[in-house]
């Protein structure tokens, strides 16, 4: 095992290895690890083979996208109780997990069953698929971790201290910096999906972070759009869609020192909310420590917000995604933005992507953005 310690303000950073050589770290914002009078010095006695990945990315030439072909997530941990939950502490009364510490703060672990990972480049992999040119071939490497929000297995984002989600926030900046190094990355996307009725197949609160080798689809039409708007104007797209919404104020919900939460005009979900701060900010790393200090308490009362949207639901699915400038070339047509949106359009109804979201990528929204906007003032106030 290896591990080094560092301190940045409240948060002490602690990183080592797990038995099959994935990296995993501690952010600890509580005594005695905060201030150094105790260490993690945990070994993970697990009997794990070497890490290692065959994903790989084959490109879709009717659409001029990038599809990641993962076939080792077919098997991954899929809602198992809560006693034998792989983010939960290890302790003496359950098999070991994941994190080898009997408790912990929030915790960051190279996914053990990822779509993307630097392993993968140590594939041989022949540079198109059955040797035809339009099917370009290529290792799926870049990186995906986990984040544990908290060791508690019964807590939620909404249910966490803000000192705590402070923390996390510095947790989502210290990453983005790090993974953003890795030769190859060009988008860091932190992100958070809640709930059985979108897929999820742990349900002890935690998020993952994606390193992408490529430009996701949203992302490479944004910045396409954004590119045709500069030349047009001069200026940026996303700043000028803040600018817009706060002169209209209809979809306005949150009017904030540092930070704007709104309603798109053109929505696409029956719950969907966008969050930005005022100033042009690339990533979560570029964020001050005021603007870090509000998004705490603002992110948070969003979440709860989505929670209390329809009458007689405690907790509503949603996801909740950190949209980051590009890393290198284009940053500057980039802006960090979330996106938070539910699939949910009524109690126990669930909006599915079927024929013409699905198959021509047609959206159509059920309800109008105003009225979401309306409901989220309601809630909120």
């Amino acid at each position: 095992m290896t591990a080094h310690d560092a301190t940045t303000h409240s948060m002490r950073k602690t990183s080592t290895t797990l038995a099959d050589g994935r990296e995993l770290i501690y952010y600890d914002d509580t005594e005695p690890y905060v201030s150094g009078d105790a260490t993690r010095d945990l070994v993970d006695t697990r009997a794990l083979s070497p890490s290692m990945s065959e994903s790989q990315m084959r490109f879709d030439v009717l659409t001029g996208e990038w599809i990641v072909i993962a076939a080792q997530r077919m098997d991954r941990t899929f809602l198992p109780p809560a006693d034998a939950s792989p983010l939960a502490p290890s302790r003496p009364d359950r098999p070991a997990t994941e994190i080898p510490a009997a408790d912990y703060d929030v915790v960051v672990f190279e996914n053990r069953f990822p779509s993307l990972s630097e392993t993968a480049a140590q594939q041989s992999l022949p540079s198109e698929v059955d040797g035809e040119s339009l099917w370009p071939l290529a290792p799926g490497t870049g990186r995906c971790e986990v984040i544990c929000f908290a060791s508690d297995p019964d807590a939620s984002f909404v249910s966490l201290e803000l000192s705590r989600v402070r923390t996390i926030i510095d947790v989502w900046a210290d990453r983005t910096t790090a993974l953003s190094a890795i030769p190859g990355v060009q988008q860091v996307f932190c992100f958070e999906n809640r709930g059985k009725e979108i897929g999820v197949t742990l349900t002890h609160p935690h998020g993952q972070i994606y390193a992408y080798p490529y430009l996701p689809p949203r992302t490479d039409a944004l910045i396409r759009q954004s590119r045709k708007h500069v030349e047009r104007t001069g200026r940026v797209l996303l700043a000028d869609v803040l600018a817009a919404e706060l002169r209209s104020g209809r979809r306005v919900v949150v009017d904030a020192a540092h930070w704007v939460a709104y309603v798109p005009a053109a929505s696409r979900w029956p719950v969907e909310v966008h969050l930005a701060p005022r100033r042009d900010v690339a990533d979560l790393a570029e964020l001050s420590g005021p603007e870090r200090d509000e998004l705490a308490g603002v992110y948070r009362d969003l979440l709860r917000a989505v929670d209390a949207f329809f009458e007689g639901v405690d907790e509503v699915p949603y996801i909740a995604a950190w949209h980051q400038a590009p890393v290198g070339a284009d940053r500057e047509l980039g802006r960090l933005h979330l996106q938070l949106f539910s699939m949910m359009r009524s109690p126990g109804r669930m909006k599915f992507l079927a024929g013409s979201e699905s198959a021509m990528g047609a959206w159509i929204n059920d309800t109008t953005p105003e009225r979401i906007a309306d409901r989220l003032r309601e809630v909120l106030a």
